[in-house]
């Protein structure tokens, strides 16, 4: 990226080596997590572990933030991506050839190590490559490039177990996407060093207008303690975590709880699909409808970032969340219980467009100005700890008690996390970003 203040950033070639992979990866992605709980239910799990099957791509996400922020501050962030889709290719694999639940898990938590490294690595160049006064709006847009994938996704999927008779053959459709965005990352020139292919590892610096919140207004704790490591070559994520353990505490603890709200939504909506009794093209197509509603959201989140704040999006994504889960838990023993799930699908998805990409952004404006690798992989580790939880939470009560009581748990714990953001974005976020 060039750095003269008067210089415009390459629109264009971050778009084709920053969003077009990501997308690939986003559409491969959307067409196994509907799949995950359904292959396991026809592999011979129950619900319960049906959901924990789904639940382990969120813990191995979590578990592959810990060595992601060393490795893509090592290698660059094109060649983790890289290497991040080959590594996804494998576990895929494992996936279409397992014959019982427990080689489905293994597959399932490697393509959850990857998908940790291939998303850390993508979040760290935007953070570099975009400037401050469009940074939600690009940072919701590649928000958008995950709903497009969970839209388009579902949709494949759901061809593809049509034409083969076989759950498990969804699971190619993630192998081609992976191949293609790995193909794309080699072919496409990075429009930072003009090279194509694997590189050798560059100093990230932001572009002009591209600084954290420290630019904005000189107080930001996380900018303070970041200047503190950020000339080390590398850093791991549990130092990282000392360094920045008062913010990480306490807004990343938010951001784990809106990381526990949109992944207790991805593996309870095909739960309910099963507890009503829909088939597996019928759960992948209500599903991928209600995808395409969230996608339709994710640049409007980006303009309500950038012009009323951060706050003005994650509020109502969380507390609209929140009411969709209590509806849930209110349709158990109501007659009309499919078309019930269909409209809440529907609201839980407008809900969370709504929030399009407020991770990414409070991430990227808490991130020092210099190799955010570090702060974003701790920052991507609190949300993930989030992520990784409530499908644990989910499977855990819906086996204990019901998929009802499950839905009011988050349902509450949706409620926690708006207060918690309330309090702590005006704390660390400059008035011009809150």
């Amino acid at each position: 990226m060039t750095s003269t203040p008067n210089d415009a950033f390459d629109l264009r070639g971050v778009l084709l080596s920053g969003f077009l992979p990501a997308a690939l990866f986003a559409v491969g992605e959307g067409a196994i997590i509907p799949i995950i709980p359904i292959a396991a239910d026809s592999l011979g799990a129950t619900l319960a572990i049906a959901g924990f099957v789904a639940s382990l791509i969120l813990v191995g996400e979590l578990i592959g933030d810990v060595p992601s922020g060393v490795v893509v501050a090592r290698i660059g962030e094109r060649n983790a991506m890289i290497g991040a889709a080959v590594v996804s290719v494998v576990g895929l694999l494992v996936c279409t050839a397992a014959p019982n639940p427990v080689v489905l898990a293994v597959g399932v938590f490697l393509v959850g190590l990857s998908t940790a490294v291939f998303a850390l690595a993508r979040h760290a160049y935007m953070t570099t490559a975009i400037p401050l006064r469009i940074r939600a709006r690009a940072l919701s847009s590649l928000g958008g490039v995950f709903r497009f994938g969970y839209f388009v996704g579902p949709f494949l999927a759901a061809g593809v177990v049509h034409l083969t008779g076989t759950t498990q053959s969804a699971f190619w459709v993630h192998v081609v996407c992976c191949l293609g965005a790995a193909v794309v990352l080699l072919v496409i020139r990075d429009p930072a060093t003009g090279v194509r292919g694997l590189q050798r590892p560059r100093r990230a610096s932001r572009p002009a207008g591209a600084s954290g919140p420290a630019a904005a207004s000189g107080t930001d704790p996380a900018e303070r303690a970041g200047e503190q490591f950020v000339q080390a070559e590398s850093e791991g994520l549990f130092r990282t975590l000392r360094h920045h353990h008062r913010v990480l505490v306490r807004l990343g603890s938010g951001a784990a709880l809106i990381g526990a709200m949109r992944a207790g939504r991805q593996v309870i909506l095909p739960l309910w699909a099963v507890s009503v009794g829909l088939d597996d093209s019928a759960a992948a197509l209500v599903i991928g409808i209600a995808g395409a509603v969230d996608f339709a959201l994710f640049y409007t989140s980006g303009q309500i970032m950038d012009r009323w704040g951060r706050l003005a999006s994650a509020l109502p994504c969380m507390l609209g969340l929140s009411v969709c889960y209590f509806l849930l838990a209110g349709s158990d023993h109501l007659d009309a219980r499919v078309g019930w799930f269909v409209a809440v699908a529907m609201a839980m998805s407008l809900a969370n467009g709504v929030g399009s990409g407020i991770l990414m952004t409070l991430g990227a404006d808490l991130a020092p100005a210099d190799r955010p690798a570090p702060f974003l992989g701790a920052w991507r580790f609190t949300g993930d700890v989030g992520s990784a939880a409530a499908p644990l939470v989910i499977s855990g009560v819906t086996a204990v008690a019901s998929i009802a009581v499950a839905s009011g748990v988050m349902g509450v714990l949706g409620l926690v996390g708006a207060g918690i953001l309330l309090r702590y974005v005006p704390r660390y976020l400059p008035r011009t970003l809150r």
